[in-house]
């Protein structure tokens, strides 16, 4: 029974956890990118660090290779010279700088390990800046629209309101035309009272015209020309 509950409080709170990240998704979103760019910063200042100590430790290996070969150098001109003393004491200072020498190759094989891998790093990390950017660019537009698509439905746009509306401007569209209307009345009104059955039998040649015709206006216009 305790384990029952256990993990229906853990599933909870697992629920809860779940709702606070998605109400603050976009403000987590941000805080990752500000601390994945003080991390990027951190390892700028290491990969600075070093390549600067792997400039210095090309020089002392330099000066460590031009110190050799000039007492090389005069090492061979007192053995010439038979002063085997001074070579002698020379080549032990061959020696030391040689052993110093290794040792400072060694260094600079590590340095150029740790710096190809740090710069690789710090390469990868910027891209996937970059890319967490623009995701977040994209989240807040989705989140925009998501908030767009509540307002509507909690302003009506997204129930009947349209649909009410569109069926108001039809029953208005839809209504009859009242001048028309009145003009069929009066035409059936006209039928009624025998006023157009005097016209249908002018136009058909049965006793005087009641109204002026097309025929009567071009047989006018001719008699003026002549």
């Amino acid at each position: 029974m305790l384990k029952t509950l256990a993990t229906l409080i853990h599933g909870q709170n697992a629920r809860a956890e779940d709702r606070v990240r998605d109400a603050f998704a976009i403000e987590l979103i941000d805080q990752k990118i500000r601390e994945s760019e003080t991390s990027l910063r951190a390892a700028k200042g290491t990969l600075a660090s070093l390549i600067q100590r792997q400039r210095s430790e090309e020089k002392q290996y330099a000066a460590l290779k031009t110190r050799i070969n000039d007492l090389t150098k005069r090492a061979k001109e007192a053995l010439d010279s038979d002063r085997e003393d001074m070579a002698h004491e020379a080549a032990r200072a061959i020696a030391t700088m040689e052993n110093e020498k290794t040792i400072r190759g060694e260094t600079l094989d590590r340095l150029d390990q740790k710096v190809i891998r740090l710069r690789s790093s710090i390469e990868s990390g910027h891209r996937r800046i970059i890319d967490l950017k623009q995701g977040a660019i994209q989240a807040r537009a989705v989140r925009r629209e998501q908030k767009m698509q509540v307002q509507m439905t909690v302003t009506g746009l997204q129930d009947g309101a349209v649909e009410e509306a569109e069926e108001l401007i039809n029953r208005v569209l839809g209504k009859d035309d009242p001048f028309e209307r009145s003009e069929i009345l009066q035409d059936i009104n006209r039928d009624l009272a025998g006023d157009t059955i005097a016209d249908r039998m002018a136009d058909a040649g049965f006793g005087a015209a009641t109204r002026s015709t097309a025929d009567d206006v071009l047989k006018r216009l001719k008699t003026k020309q002549k």
